[in-house]
């Protein structure tokens, strides 16, 4: 019995084991296999991995400053520096400004020419001469004058329209007397620069008429420094300096407010030492009363003349505005030594007789005529082709 007891127990045993092997074996399959020893569990940092030499380079949310592109940019992407302006020459400048003229200013020549072919020239008709002529600002004195010449020679010649035309032309070119020397004075003497002082009132064009002035002369091939006194109007030191940078010239410039005189002495001085041709210095024109504008212009000519001698007085003209026009002509001809005047718009509502009434009134020429707002819209006055354009 004890033998018998001894041996099922031993099986017992026995099949205890199996059967407890079996079910480690069974759940170890369900729960995955036995983790490893926590003995490689630290976070290793790799080191980037480079990129293919055929992938796309990962961007950076903030790149480094001293990051540099590595791809070459070609030469022919590069942006280049803007090419200065040539300005258009004088002649052709010259041929498009008399196409313009005509168009703007031949209805004063058509109706004198349709008034002095009648087939008979009575009262009521020199009458009518006389209205067109002063409604054109040449003025009462010249106009006097110019019908007075016209009913003589039309009295003794007499003839056809043909005739009247002639006439007409001959008497109008008179009146606008090509002896006058209308040269710019743009050279000195014993090497100096020439000197140009621009004067106006604000508004008249006068800061751009400088900037077309140097246009000119940099197609001339002169060299030129520009002045910017008119210091009172940051917008002009600002308009003259966009004007230096379209052509190449320097621009002598000075805080808002600066003296202008001594803009303008810095200006001369700096053409000095650079041997240039023509200084351009424009000028405040501020007009509040004519004590102070003498002051402040004969300040600005007595410091310039300690450099070099002024060689040209430039008083613009807004052409449009008329009579008041010819007031601000006497205030500067009374403040300073005028020697060529700059009539601007002439190709909208002015009347082509002031070229002749401000030539009367201040004894100087008309030597420059600006008809647009184009950067070469300036061109020198011709006695001449300013008539053939009146008469169209």
């Amino acid at each position: 019995m004890d033998a018998l007891a001894l041996l099922i127990l031993v099986v017992a045993l026995v099949g205890l084991g199996l059967v407890a092997t079996v079910t480690g074996l069974i759940v170890g399959r369900r729960r995955g296999p036995k983790p490893l020893p926590n003995t490689h569990t630290d976070v290793i940092v790799k080191p980037p991995v480079e990129a293919a030499e055929d992938e796309p380079p990962v961007e950076l949310s903030s790149p480094p400053a001293t990051l540099e592109p590595e791809v070459e940019v070609p030469e022919e992407l590069l942006e280049e520096a803007p090419a200065l302006e040539r300005p258009e020459g004088t002649a052709s400048r010259l041929v498009r400004l008399r196409q313009r003229l005509a168009g703007s200013q031949g209805a004063l020549g058509r109706g004198l020419l349709a008034l002095l072919s009648r087939d008979r020239l009575d009262e009521d008709t020199w009458e009518s001469i006389e209205d067109t002529l002063l409604t054109a600002d040449i003025g009462v004195g010249p106009t006097q004058e110019l019908v007075e010449r016209l009913r003589t020679r039309m009295r003794v010649e007499g003839g056809t329209g043909a005739d009247a035309r002639t006439v007409l032309r001959e008497e109008l070119l008179a009146l606008v007397d090509p002896s006058m020397d209308r040269r710019l004075q743009v050279s000195g003497a014993d090497g100096q620069p020439g000197v140009v002082l621009v004067v106006g009132v604000n508004g008249a064009g006068k800061t751009t008429t400088v900037g077309k002035i140097s246009r000119i002369l940099v197609a001339e091939d002169h060299s030129v420094v520009l002045g910017a006194a008119d210091t009172f109007r940051a917008a002009a030191v600002e308009q003259l300096a966009t004007w230096g940078e379209r052509v190449g010239v320097e621009v002598v410039r000075g805080p808002e407010g600066t003296d202008p005189a001594s803009v303008a002495f810095e200006a001369v001085k700096e053409g000095v030492t650079r041997g240039v041709d023509t200084v351009i210095v424009d000028t405040a024109g501020r007009l509040q009363n004519k004590a102070g504008l003498m002051d402040e212009l004969g300040k600005v000519k007595r410091v310039i003349e300690k450099q070099a001698p002024v060689t040209e007085v430039l008083l613009v003209l807004d052409a449009t505005t008329g009579q008041n026009g010819m007031i601000q002509a006497r205030v500067f001809s009374e403040v300073v030594d005028v020697t060529g005047i700059v009539l601007t718009k002439l190709d909208g509502s002015a009347k082509g007789g002031i070229v002749v009434a401000v030539q009367r009134e201040l004894g100087v020429p008309v030597k420059l005529v600006g008809l647009g707002e184009g950067a070469d819209d300036l061109a020198p006055f011709d006695a001449g082709a300013f008539v053939d354009a009146l008469l169209g």
